[in-house]
């Protein structure tokens, strides 16, 4: 029992399951604007179940799959599998009970979240595969993470609105962007290896270009989306925050510069999402619309 626990633990903290603030505060948004307000409790929290066993499983299939890489790679030779902390059928049967988990959490909500469910695991979890075949597979971890608002929206009303696509398309532009950057750590192993990434195909200067462009991309869309559902002065003052939050973490890392590297992906993308939430909710919940 105390191996078991202490190989959890270990999981626990290889998977960095409190970074699901990344994607929850955007399902939260989507779950918000298809209620028009709170959802029911008890659909708020299977969303959440969903949202943190879904990540915890693709983090750890991610780590499963990319186990040689990581042996291989400067940066990652400390990951728990590499490192002998795990064994690699350890972090296999742990995604398969977050899996079931998540599988679980969607036949809670409604017939539809459960028939998309498997669709939607398989997306999160090919993305461990996809710098094997392609330089964009950064977009294809946007689209993993992008799915949350669009699976909220569908748990909340049964049903699917194009509107959330918006949703979606903000979170693949904005987490496609951050990944190029912070792909930008592993250029040298990535063309050492032969795998595929934007900074490998294109250098580190065409890189940081290609992270700007989705990045205004993303702004651009954030205030189509205040347009869209008519929201107020509160969410069109925390969007311009999320831009200028964007700005900021552009200015501090460069290519030739990439020490603050973890500031920039963690602490003020955390940052991001959370202000991106709380200003459409607070626009929602007080019902200042246009």
């Amino acid at each position: 029992m105390e191996n078991v626990l202490r190989s959890t633990r270990i999981t626990l903290e290889m998977i960095k399951w409190e970074h699901s603030i990344f994607a929850l505060p955007f399902a939260l948004t989507g779950a918000v604007l298809a209620a028009n307000g709170w959802p029911p409790l008890r659909i708020l929290l299977w969303i959440i179940v969903c949202m943190v066993s879904a990540r915890s499983a693709a983090m750890a299939f991610n780590r499963w799959a990319d186990a040689r890489l990581d042996a291989a790679n400067p940066r990652t030779t400390m990951r728990a599998i590499p490192a002998g902390q795990l064994s690699a059928n350890f972090v296999l049967a742990f995604t398969i009970i977050a899996a079931c988990i998540f599988l679980f959490a969607a036949a809670m909500l409604n017939r539809l979240t459960l028939e998309l469910a498997p669709l939607a695991l398989a997306v999160v979890l090919a993305y461990s595969y996809m710098k094997r075949l392609t330089r964009w597979s950064h977009l294809v971890l946007g689209l993993a993470l992008g799915i949350a608002p669009s699976a909220a929206w569908i748990a909340v009303r049964g049903s699917y609105d194009a509107r959330a696509l918006l949703l979606t398309a903000i979170v693949i532009l904005w987490v496609g962007g951050f990944d190029i950057l912070y792909a930008c750590q592993d250029y040298d192993h990535d063309r050492r290896a032969g795998l595929f990434s934007i900074p490998a195909a294109i250098g580190l200067q065409g890189a940081f270009w290609t992270a700007r462009a989705m990045h205004l991309g993303m702004v651009a869309l954030l205030f189509v989306l205040v347009r869209t559902f008519h929201l107020g002065p509160i969410a069109a003052a925390g969007m311009a925050l999320v831009a200028l939050l964007l700005v900021y973490e552009h200015f501090i890392i460069s290519p030739k510069d990439l020490s603050r590297m973890n500031a920039a992906f963690f602490t003020l993308n955390g940052v991001i999402s959370v202000v991106f939430f709380l200003a459409v909710a607070t626009d929602v919940l007080l019902g200042i619309r246009k």
